[in-house]
């Protein structure tokens, strides 16, 4: 505490005494002015002459010139040369003049500098430029090493709402030069916020290369002048405020990948390695890792609703779902009246009567999936269990333990270390399932306990992320909720479950360690205090959000549409670097929680970090095997009599087959971005003449042409006319 009130004590006097280099600049509602005091540059942000934002620029040593620059799109530039090297700052604002901002500053040094601390560089400030009287709440800010960002309400002065977001991905050569990472390093203690880069004060030897300009800061400011406080209005405003960073940032490109080459060798995999599989009771089961861990319900339920989906794509089902279907009344406890984790036959080594809250739900998610999908058997199942699951959240009043004893519900875990808190967003999944439960039986009592774990949500704010994919499905009921009633708070709180989601993203793209051989890039972590990202919550929330966008159609506000449709957008393309034949054998782990990892087979590690650890130290994830599947099903489309399927990487609607050549469509999405369109050659038959036409008659060229590909870039939200001949 002593260090933040001495910084805040020299932003004080810096305010006050620092020499004017820029004044009079304007956007929106702010007044924006340039300080330049002793071994620092000042960024002032006021709003009504009153107190307001100061970010600083340590200048590391007092400059000997300090000057105003002319440079194309800047609201305002500027450079400091001095012994140590040179210093530029730029300015800019949002075009259309709204207050969002960027401001980028890099060092030139002239030899080799190590630099040991740099102060954190965002300061609130009051009347007379006293950050000690300014007051506010700090709502979210960087969790580990996801997105650098900062989410205040401002109060004195009366600035309003500041998303702040340090983007990381500019600054990996200062990482990489200075052998650090920016691990919760967007946050602080009022008034002393924002960033403050990763050191290593003790070690000369990491230093800044002599005469390579590298980035020291690269930070997006976003301010709305209308702070909204309730939890629901709060959750759309953050958003819509990280919507306009998002906009802004330098993306990595797309690929396709493969998924349907890749579900086809999984599914051989599944079938035929006896790493994966066992008897027991004369049935097929299977690990949740090569060669590891005893089979469980969730496992086999993952694995079927993939494999189903996967029949129905390919209109024929496939083997594996009779064999997984067969086993899974042995996990019934007719007792209990519910699926259970294990087998009866399960090793002393585990506790048979333990449960994660989520682990009772998730394969009720499934079961209603192939009970939905007109499968009798997953029906009654279904339905002889889901009175027990309404039992569990009654005992617990919606608000769930880690683990409990599903004989009595006596608790084992009541809280995660991280956050002192319990499963937060087990009522999603919940609500889902029971909206599932509606559906099938249109027993009013099933929409009434969705009810009543929505509403034992709120007030959750930013805490509520335990799981990620928890989270996503909680979204999804939501929104699935609101239609169904037409109660317009089920919106707004889906918002509360998507703001949660997204601030455990990861809207940068790190070159740290072993991530440079894949992609992060708006992946989210697993769990809300977890290093890494994993495979099967990517999946899974991939899903959810299909059915989010599927109930939320053009009515969700463009920022919350965008953003999920980017995610899944990314998740095609970054989901296939868990496959261990798609990464460098060195950068996977040599030892592993979980049994063995095998390059031969085509099943996912669990573990990306974006710090670049080495991959699959939790294990290879037979339970994620699934991923290829949902993602082929969702992302290729077969064309009835065609010789290509068509690949995109937004979700199509209103797919209808015109006549034997020709077809209509829409690509779903935010209309701001592009989205790839992509006709596949499926056979021997050269590729026909294909034309694509917007439904105004715009005939669309394609941006690349192969062989086997025709390439198309479309803005989403467009109707489409595909022709071939």
């Amino acid at each position: 505490m002593e260090r933040l009130s001495l910084e805040a004590i020299e932003t004080r006097d810096a305010l006050a005494r620092g020499r004017k280099i820029a004044t009079g600049k304007r956007q929106g509602g702010l007044d924006i002015e340039l300080l330049h005091h002793k071994r620092d540059a000042w960024l002032l942000f006021r709003r009504n002459r009153s107190g307001g934002i100061a970010l600083r620029t340590p200048l590391l040593a007092e400059p000997a010139s300090f000057t105003l620059q002319e440079r194309d799109g800047c609201l305002i530039a500027w450079e400091a040369h001095g012994e140590l090297g040179k210093f530029t700052g730029e300015l800019q604002g949002e075009p259309t003049g709204l207050e969002h901002f960027s401001y980028k500053v890099t060092f030139t040094p002239k030899r080799a500098v190590h630099i040991p601390y740099l102060p954190r560089d965002l300061i609130p400030f009051g009347p007379g430029g006293d950050p000690l009287v300014s007051e506010g709440t700090i709502e979210a800010k960087q969790r580990k090493l996801n997105t650098g960002l900062c989410y205040l309400t401002i109060d004195k002065p009366r600035l309003g709402k500041l998303l702040y977001v340090q983007n990381l991905t500019s600054l990996n050569p200062y990482f990489l030069a200075t052998e650090t990472k920016p691990e919760s390093a967007v946050g602080g203690e009022w008034p002393i916020l924002g960033y403050l880069a990763p050191t290593q004060p003790s070690d000369t030897s990491k230093v800044l290369p002599e005469g390579r300009e590298t980035v020291l800061y690269d930070s997006r400011l976003v301010f709305r002048h209308k702070p909204e406080q309730e939890e629901g209005e709060n959750a759309w405003q953050f958003l819509d405020m990280l919507g306009a960073i998002y906009r802004g940032l330098d993306k990595p490109k797309v690929e396709r990948r493969d998924w349907v080459g890749r579900s086809h060798k999984t599914l051989r995999d599944l079938a035929k390695s006896p790493k994966l599989r066992e008897r027991h009771y004369g049935e097929v089961y299977f690990h949740p890792y090569t060669s590891a861990e005893y089979p469980d319900s969730m496992v086999q339920l993952s694995l079927l609703s993939a494999v189903r989906d996967w029949g129905q794509w390919a209109e024929a089902e496939h083997p594996l779902a009779g064999e997984i279907r067969r086993g899974l009344e042995k996990f019934y406890d007719p007792k209990l009246e519910t699926l259970r984790r294990y087998l009866p036959d399960v090793g002393e080594d585990k506790n048979a009567d333990a449960v994660d809250s989520w682990y009772l739900y998730h394969p009720l998610l499934n079961l209603s999936n192939l009970a939905l999908a007109g499968d009798e058997e997953a029906k009654d199942l279904f339905l002889r269990s889901i009175d027990y699951g309404i039992k569990a959240a009654r005992h617990f009043d919606y608000k769930w333990p880690i683990q409990y004893d599903v004989t009595d519900f006596s608790v084992i875990t009541p809280v995660a270390e991280a956050d002192e808190m319990g499963q937060t967003d087990v009522g999603g999944i919940y609500a889902w399932v029971m909206l599932q439960a509606f559906e099938l039986t249109f027993e009013r009592r099933f929409l009434e306990e969705a009810k009543r774990a929505l509403e034992a949500a709120r007030g959750m704010r930013f805490d509520l992320n335990y799981q990620a994919n928890l989270t996503a499905w909680g979204a999804a009921a939501c929104i699935r909720l609101w239609r169904v009633t037409g109660e317009k708070t089920y919106l707004k709180l889906s918002y509360v479950y998507l703001a949660s989601f997204f601030h455990n993203a990861q809207l940068w793209e790190s070159e740290l360690g072993h991530a440079r051989h894949y992609s992060n890039f708006m992946g989210v972590t697993c769990l809300q205090d977890a290093p890494y990202m994993a495979l099967y919550e990517c999946f899974d929330s991939y899903a959810a959000f299909e059915r989010f966008l599927d109930f939320g159609g053009p009515d969700l506000i463009s920022p919350a549409k965008m953003l999920v449709a980017e995610y899944c957008r990314y998740a095609l393309h970054r989901a296939w670097f868990y496959y261990p034949d798609a990464l460098p054998k060195e950068a996977l782990a040599t030892e592993l929680r979980n049994g063995e990892i095998d390059r031969k087979l085509s099943l996912p590690v669990e573990d990306l970090y974006p710090d670049g650890q080495p991959a699959g130290q939790v294990g290879q994830e037979v339970y994620g095997g699934g991923a290829a599947m949902i993602f082929a099903t969702r992302s290729y489309h077969r064309v009835p009599g065609a010789p290509f399927m068509i690949f995109c990487d937004h979700f199509l609607r209103a797919v209808t087959l015109i006549d034997a050549c020709s077809l209509s469509l829409k690509i779903d999405g935010e209309d701001n971005h592009v989205a790839n369109f992509i006709l596949v050659r499926t056979g021997r038959k050269a590729m026909p003449e294909v034309v694509v036409r917007k439904l105004s008659g715009e005939v669309i060229a394609p941006a690349a042409v192969s062989d086997d590909e025709l390439c198309y870039q479309v803005p989403p939200y467009t109707g489409l006319v595909l022709s071939w001949r």
